[in-house]
């Protein structure tokens, strides 16, 4: 402290005018990256592609991604186990066709690819069966559920068939997250020191779920709408974790209240990269009333929380998201449904990799099973595993600049 004294009227006044002053200073130093003229769609083809649809349940899924509406789709067939639901689907899709399971509609030799939203354990063994059967697919995410097992002979199937898969993960078609992805790419961040990805979904009750696989549900296990604040921007690698839970004042978090013998309503996990960095990674219940998945990203020449720019680099890119087709609402998890649709099809109309494809999606995914089994161990440091694209798909296109 100054041995010169200060009045406390001097002080106030010299306090305000410095932190006006910095936030001034932080405010110019703030890159505006409003979106230039909206673009327009551009077809690549006229061709369309043969879908069939699977899963009706809780969030109605099979539909909100607009498939229906796509100029490049035609919707073959749906299904969804649920009599009522496999009704609403063929309704809300403009489809004559349903079938009674997703191991029956993968049999029609009309259908090419598949849209898995169907509940979350069940998500890597479908998508193998459409895989095998010799069709491309996109999934709900996450794109395993608590099984590293499961990741690799996810992988193994990809590669063997050599079809298209993606994972349909919002938070990458977010105007952030996809923001931070353009200007990473051109520089403006050089290599990450520290991200942040935070997905807070508070519900007084359990939403409802298919055999109550929600319930209890390991915070973690469901990590993709945070990492991808990460992984979705850089496309670089979690290599470690130590990861801390809380039980929340919830019965179903219990002892004996749900399935996964779990405890933690919230986790929280401490990343390194591969780059060197650190990132903090969160799936949080218990803070009342908060519904939100948001994420920051702070680097050696600039940072960024929310859409905008604070850094050294000049003539940032283009940051204003791909176009969708006229018809194709956006859709929710902001406007990223559409998006993602549109993606995988024309990753397949243009036979290239999707922006979210399987090393991307257990990228992802994984690294929130390891931190699980840390916050079961108190936070012990967990080497995360590696899923990197051979050379062959690291030099393919992945989805737009």
């Amino acid at each position: 402290m100054s041995d010169t004294p200060i009045g406390r009227r001097p002080f106030l006044k010299h306090l305000g005018l410095g932190s006006l002053g910095a936030a001034a200073v932080a405010h110019a130093a703030a890159q505006s990256l409003a979106a230039g003229p909206a673009r327009a769609w551009k077809p690549v083809s006229d061709r369309k592609v043969r879908c069939g649809i699977v899963g009706y349940g809780a969030c109605r899924f099979g539909a909100k991604f607009g498939f229906q509406d796509h100029p490049n789709v035609e919707i073959v067939a749906v299904s969804d186990l649920i009599p009522d639901r496999r009704a609403g689907l063929m309704k809300a899709c403009r489809c004559d066709k349903s079938y009674e399971s997703l191991e029956v509609l993968v049999k029609d030799p009309a259908i090419e690819a598949v849209f898995v939203a169907t509940d979350a354990p069940s998500h890597a063994r479908h998508c193998m069966e459409v895989l095998k059967h010799g069709k491309h697919v996109m999934t709900a995410v996450p794109a395993v559920f608590g099984s590293v097992e499961d990741a690799e002979r996810l992988v193994e199937t990809v590669r063997r068939t050599g079809l298209k898969y993606m994972m349909a993960e919002t938070s990458v078609y977010r105007a952030d997250c996809w923001a931070m992805r353009q200007i990473y790419r051109a520089g403006g961040f050089a290599r990450l020191v520290y991200s942040e990805g935070e997905y807070y979904h508070w519900t007084a009750k359990p939403i409802d779920s298919y055999k109550g696989w929600r319930i209890g549900l390991p915070p973690l296990w469901y990590p993709t709408h945070s990492t991808a604040y990460y992984v979705g921007v850089t496309g670089k690698r979690f290599t470690s974790v130590s990861c801390a839970g809380f039980r929340g004042d919830f019965p179903e978090y219990q002892a004996g209240g749900n399935r996964y013998d779990n405890r933690f309503t919230d986790e929280v996990a401490l990343f390194r990269t591969n780059e060197g960095g650190m990132s903090r990674m969160s799936k949080l219940k218990a803070v009342r009333g908060r519904v939100i998945e948001t994420g920051r990203v702070y680097g050696e020449r600039g940072w960024m929380d929310d859409t905008g720019y604070h850094g050294v680099a000049k003539d940032l890119p283009d940051t204003s998201r791909p176009a969708i087709p006229p018809g194709v609402p956006a859709g929710g998890h902001g406007g990223a449904h559409g998006p993602l649709t549109n993606e995988f099809v024309t990753a397949i109309l243009e036979g290239r990799e999707p922006i979210v494809n399987v090393y991307e999606a257990l990228a992802m995914t994984v690294p929130g099973v390891i931190a699980h089994q840390s916050a079961l161990k108190d936070g012990e440091t967990l080497k995360v595993p590696l899923y990197e694209p051979p050379a062959a798909v690291r030099a393919s296109p992945s989805g737009p600049a």
